[in-house]
């Protein structure tokens, strides 16, 4: 019986953008992938890494990830000028051309989570469209009573 070196399990960090369900009406979400050097592929593996006020733009019909911020971790140095750096997202021609569309419509594409678990990292984005003051209002009173339902239930 031969032994052989178990793979390390790959940590599941996910890094994900919290206020977009918040802040928008979601359609279909996709995966894509991300160009990025390999200081940041292992800073995003550590964890380091946010989507807050981050956005995907189309220019010469290719996606680009706008304000995503990869900082430092522990002995993988990025400078502070390449920490938002504009990065391109690897999609098909069919999904950007979806994703163009939709754009068109008036629709924002809104990065939603890193995904570090696979050999490869990954973008999930979603096409959807802002919710006004008095949608995300009724988002917290909705939350509110289902959580006083959840409460009484028990």
């Amino acid at each position: 019986m031969g032994l052989m070196a178990k793979k390390k399990p790959a940590s599941d960090k996910r890094i994900t953008n919290r206020r977009a369900r918040f802040d928008y009406e979601l359609g279909d979400s996709l995966v894509v992938g991300l160009q990025l050097t390999g200081a940041e592929t292992k800073a995003l593996r550590l964890g380091h890494g946010t989507l807050r006020g981050a956005y995907v733009t189309v220019k010469d019909n290719e996606l680009w990830l706008i304000n995503a911020q990869i900082s430092s971790a522990r002995g993988v140095q990025i400078p502070d000028d390449k920490q938002t750096r504009t990065r391109k997202l690897l999609a098909n021609r069919k999904e950007i051309d979806r994703l163009v569309l939709s754009k068109q419509q008036g629709n924002t594409i809104i990065p939603l989570e890193l995904l570090t678990g696979s050999r490869f990292i990954k973008l999930r984005i979603a096409s959807g469209r802002g919710k006004k003051e008095y949608d995300k209002r009724e988002t917290i009173k909705r939350r509110q009573q289902e959580r006083d339902i959840a409460r009484k239930a028990r």
